[in-house]
């Protein structure tokens, strides 16, 4: 394949599951830079067969020239693919969890810096339109200092994609960095987010955890996770995460000294109790609000980010921060022990 007209560089697609094509609605949606697939197999994306040019070799790809990269591919993957692109001066938007060890990440956090390139990890729930407004209301302290933190996360397995034996996918595969705690780690990221912009929160500094695998999914990796996490200011979370629970549930509770706010995913809503007045304030989702919205805005900002207009809003090392605290969880499972982090 000829290279493409540099006038128009395109935004490369590595990995075309669910998410790879989810991004690449999106990014045509906004009438952003024309696509470039990179394919290893048809598998799913054979719908878009003969719709974007398309390349099978990642050299190839990245000599087209493009101007990003969305690397979307299994976990296992990401950091290869995200180094083979840094290096040829990519900005990246580098889905979560940015991996599922610590193998090169600080070579890709070096290569990254020296080129200057622009990162944005695809902690998607950071552009949750009520989540933004639970920020807002800690960061005006309307809580009082912060005492405890608590989500419950769980979704069957199986139902995520019907379609798909979901023993195969990269979330129930060891070899390529599944397992509930890597797979669902929104939250290691939207805590940190909440409760660093908080009176009393913090960074995270102890991490403790337990896993099972009792819900006969017939998977190798852990299909229940209890994790607690000690931030600087003394604030405690427990992030509890499944695979299993029908109906699913995905709900955060934050205490402070002073009131409660509670949100669910479910209906989109954020609550607001303030111990002074005695009174709740209810914030609901925008109106029409659909779970794409937040995928919508994080590619925007991405191209806004690409114009130098705004900057990451999940940068590169707010990522690296997500995966360490997961690989604390993973590593207090299997010893028992109260893990620091520096």
């Amino acid at each position: 394949m000829a290279p493409l007209n540099a006038a128009a560089r395109p935004i490369l697609f590595a990995g075309l599951g669910s998410i790879g094509r989810r991004h690449l609605g999106n990014l045509v949606a906004l009438d952003g830079p024309p696509p470039l697939l990179y394919r290893t197999g048809k598998g799913q994306a054979g719908i878009l067969e003969g719709t974007y040019p398309t390349v099978y070799d990642l050299d190839e790809a990245l000599a087209q020239g493009p101007e990003a990269v969305v690397v979307s591919n299994p976990t296992a993957l990401h950091i290869d693919t995200a180094l083979a692109a840094a290096r040829t001066g990519c900005h990246l938007l580098l889905e979560k969890p940015i991996s599922h060890t610590r193998e090169g990440v600080d070579e890709l956090v070096r290569e990254v810096e020296s080129r200057g390139l622009t990162v944005l990890v695809g902690f998607q729930f950071r552009f949750h339109p009520t989540l933004r407004q639970v920020n807002h209301w800690l960061r005006d302290g309307a809580i009082g200092r912060i005492v405890s933190a608590q989500v419950h996360w769980g979704e069957y397995l199986p139902n995520w994609h019907p379609d798909e034996d979901h023993r195969l996918g990269y979330s129930a595969r060891a070899d390529l960095g599944g397992g509930v705690i890597h797979t669902l780690s929104h939250p290691l990221d939207y805590l940190r987010m909440l409760l660093l912009d908080a009176e009393g929160g913090g960074t995270v500094t102890q991490v403790s955890a337990m896993t099972t695998q009792q819900g006969n999914l017939g998977i190798e990796v852990e299909d229940a996770a209890s994790v607690t996490l000690r931030f600087s200011e003394g604030a405690v979370a427990h992030v509890y995460l499944d695979y299993i629970q029908r109906p699913p549930s995905h709900t955060l509770r934050l205490v402070g000294s002073t009131g409660r706010i509670d949100w669910d995913n479910a209906t989109g809503a954020a609550r607001l109790y303030r111990a002074d007045r005695g009174t709740w304030s209810d914030v609901p989702p925008p109106h029409g609000f659909v779970r794409n919205r937040l995928f919508l805005e994080e590619m925007r900002h991405f191209l806004a980010c690409l114009n130098g207009t705004e900057l990451p809003r999940c940068s590169l090392m707010d990522g690296v921060r997500a995966l360490d605290i997961a690989l604390a969880a993973y590593k207090s499972a299997e010893t028992g022990s109260v893990e620091a982090l520096g």
